[in-house]
């Protein structure tokens, strides 16, 4: 286990939750846009599956939208009559074809839900691919709730999100551990809230530096999770798995 900041009493007080990021925090979600990008240029007939991804990376339409396929092809000049919307679909189901728990997931979630710890997703994902995407891993039985970016009406690093996966898991801020990828929408909104901080650096693909980000802990695998949460005692206010 890896440590920015060295554990300290009050980073092993009691807690009575865990909530956790989803997409690149509990599988790989940039993989299997990768891969269903490449799927669709080779359906269109190309050869640049890595062109396209950069559209939903750096593009106007948003990391997730299809909208994104449609530049792609309109800028290539390749008929969108039909065919867009038959890429969209080979786009949907690959990706999710793709999506698999990282190793240790679920080793580590279990071992979570018998300390006897709550536990909740926190996602910008919207509720009916969140829904998707943790039942293609079998992971829904492990999260007492799941906070999506449209019951709220707002995406993280709005405090919005973290505010209400507290709400249904009757905890203070100082009762919970945030996992999470991203230091600007997961690390930073939590840190202002008083929640304490996990760092998935194995999910983080896009931050510049990945060393120092003022995160309470780091992992470089979910299974480093466990040795963290061995030395923090479950708080009585603790809901069981």
């Amino acid at each position: 286990m890896n440590k920015e900041i060295p554990p300290c009493g009050d980073l092993r007080r009691p807690a009575c939750a865990l909530l956790f990021d989803m997409d690149n925090t509990l599988f790989d979600l940039v993989g299997a846009q990768v891969a269903a990008c490449e799927s669709v240029v080779r359906h269109l007939g190309h050869e640049d599956g890595d062109d396209l991804f950069l559209y939903f990376l750096t593009g106007s339409h948003g990391f997730e939208s299809t909208e994104n396929i449609r530049q792609y092809m309109e800028e290539r000049r390749i008929p969108t009559n039909g065919m867009y919307e038959q890429a969209c679909r080979i786009y949907a189901s690959e990706k999710l074809r793709y999506i698999t728990p990282y190793p240790g997931v679920k080793k580590t979630l279990a071992a979570i839900r018998a300390r006897g710890f709550a536990t909740a997703v926190v996602t910008d994902a919207g509720h009916a691919d969140a829904t998707l995407r943790l039942g293609k891993c079998d992971l829904d039985p492990f999260f007492d709730c799941v906070v999506t970016c449209d019951k709220v009406g707002v995406k993280k690093p709005a405090p919005d999100p973290f505010l209400a996966a507290l709400d249904m898991v009757c905890a203070r801020p100082d009762e919970v551990l945030f996992i999470g990828d991203s230091p600007r929408r997961d690390i930073e909104p939590c840190k202002k809230l008083g929640i304490r901080t996990v760092y998935a650096r194995y999910g983080d693909r896009f931050s510049k530096t990945r060393d120092d980000i003022g995160a309470d802990f780091v992992i470089d695998r979910m299974d480093e999770l466990l040795s963290i949460i061995e030395g923090i005692p479950v708080s009585r206010s603790a809901s069981g798995p």
